[in-house]
């Protein structure tokens, strides 16, 4: 790296590219970490605070991704007209304060509450992130920085359930949060002392209504599918959640479109390059996302594996991402996106129908061979298609795209647990799972039968997903030239 930044001349306003690609990876690798590194300790923390193992508990991962997902545009709104690195500086602070409070939390309402800070946090560390790596690389290498991006994701994904499990275990459920703090203290002075201002002085003013009626659309609608999952689709509150968001998208839109300066500028879609890559990547995380909510019931309720030996399974699919996306971004950055990412959620759905095909007795060598496969695919597909979905937007809607890019990728998965969840349960897969994994059934055979048909029916629901964001990236319209005006580096 230091050699790549020594060829280039002193002048070059991307000097500072992989200064700010380390900074970044910093908040990315928090944010992410903290995604996956709660849920194994939440038995852990009902136990602590002496509450049933439920609802309420959930609401320690709920808070969060609510929080998140309602604040991700806005907040890529509000880095547009007054700069990345205040926004990125107030995000790791702020995620960096929740994370003290949470390890703090003396009662389980106090912890949600926190969570909820972090939130707030982590969604402005999210939303950014890719719009600085945008800023800071010059087009023929941002391929390449979004892919090796993807690897802190991936790491952190990954590393997220076996760090918690160790730390749960060796030390406290508080030092999961507490870890946070002195990564995010050390971010805050580097980003502070090193990275050059790009505060903003700008006409355009910030719609409040707007982000107030997008944030509770989001809110209701990531609460909705949560909480549906846990009471049922068809109870009052999941309703109530459900006509809740659409009454406040419905509004939302019709405000948008009469302001003068909207949270969301919808005429970045007439953009065909960017509306293709914008439906690619929820289509993409509603096909992939799937996979970690089925594949633990399989392994544990069908096969009876131990709760180690998932996690371990497991991880195939994230360390092929890690692996490949950095590959796949540098080849976007050669040869275009197009092609790149309608092969990959090609391979992805071929994975996915692959994975519909395992069976009771199945080696974990197949299952392992499948999974990559999958993985593959994804990181294929994920490299160039936000390069694709980023490079499209102007430089002055990069924080908006950046933080559509991260609303997208909250809504795919979202939507893929209660599709995912939902079909898996209709064709009585959760009914089956839940009596052979506590050997209350009266026929084991059958019950097996049941939850295989509802396991595959799923996957390849999941694999239609696929073939749809497939078809969307195959659609997408001409890619302009790499050596297209440089963005305002940060």
């Amino acid at each position: 790296m230091d050699a790549l930044n020594r060829s280039l001349p002193a002048s070059d306003p991307y000097s500072n590219r992989w200064l700010v690609f380390a900074l970044v990876g910093v908040g990315v690798f928090m944010a992410t970490l903290d995604s996956s590194i709660v849920n194994v300790s939440l038995p852990t923390i009902a136990h602590y605070f002496g509450a049933p193992l439920g609802a309420a508990v959930e609401w320690v991962v709920i808070a969060y991704l609510v929080t998140v997902a309602a604040l991700l545009l806005s907040i890529g709104r509000v880095a547009d007209l007054v700069g990345k690195k205040p926004v990125w500086m107030t995000g790791l602070a702020i995620f960096t304060l929740g994370s003290m409070v949470c390890g703090a939390a003396p009662s389980l309402p106090l912890l949600i509450a926190a969570r909820v800070l972090q939130g707030i946090g982590g969604a402005s560390l999210m939303a950014i992130s890719p719009a600085m790596l945008t800023s800071a690389f010059p087009p023929e290498q941002r391929g390449r920085a979004i892919g090796l991006n993807a690897v802190t994701v991936a790491v952190g994904v990954s590393a997220g359930p076996t760090l918690g499990g160790l730390i749960v275990e060796h030390v406290s459920w508080r030092y999961i949060f507490y870890l946070n703090v002195p990564i995010g203290v050390l971010g805050l002075i580097a980003t502070f002392r090193l990275l050059p201002s790009d505060t903003r002085r700008v006409s355009s003013r910030f719609d409040p209504i707007g982000a107030v009626l997008l944030a509770l659309a989001l809110a209701s609608l990531t609460a909705g599918i949560s909480l549906g999952q846990e009471l049922g689709f068809t109870k009052p509150v999941p309703l109530a959640l459900d006509v809740m968001c659409l009454i406040a998208a419905v509004l939302f839109v019709f405000h948008e479109r009469r302001h003068p300066h909207p949270v969301v500028d919808f005429s970045l879609f007439r953009n065909r390059l960017f509306a293709s890559a914008s439906s690619s990547q929820v289509l993409s995380f509603l096909a992939s996302f799937g996979i970690s909510l089925l594949m633990p019931f399989y392994f544990e309720q069908l096969r009876g594996f131990g709760t180690q030996e998932t996690g371990l399974l497991l991880t195939p699919f994230p360390v092929t991402i890690a692996m490949v996306a950095p590959i796949s971004g540098a080849l976007a950055d050669r040869i275009g996106t197009r092609w790149l990412a309608v092969t990959g959620m090609s391979l992805l759905c071929g994975g996915l129908l692959l994975m519909s095909g395992l069976g009771a007795a199945s080696s974990k060598l197949d299952i392992v061979l499948r999974l990559m496969m999958a993985g593959f695919g994804q990181a294929l597909f994920q490299s160039p298609n936000n390069s694709a979905l980023l490079g499209s937007a102007p430089p002055n809607r990069q924080g908006l795209a950046s933080g559509l890019l991260a609303t997208g990728r909250v809504i795919g998965q979202s939507l893929s647990v209660a599709f995912t969840g939902a079909a898996f349960a209709a064709f009585g897969g959760a009914t089956a799972g839940l009596a052979l994994m506590t050997h209350t059934s009266t026929n084991e055979a059958v019950e097996r039968g049941i939850f295989l048909h509802a396991f595959s029916s799923a996957m390849q629901l999941l694999a239609a997903f696929a073939a749809l964001a497939a078809l969307t990236s195959l659609v997408r319209g001409r890619e302009r030239a790499r050596a297209a005006q440089p963005l305002a580096p940060i």
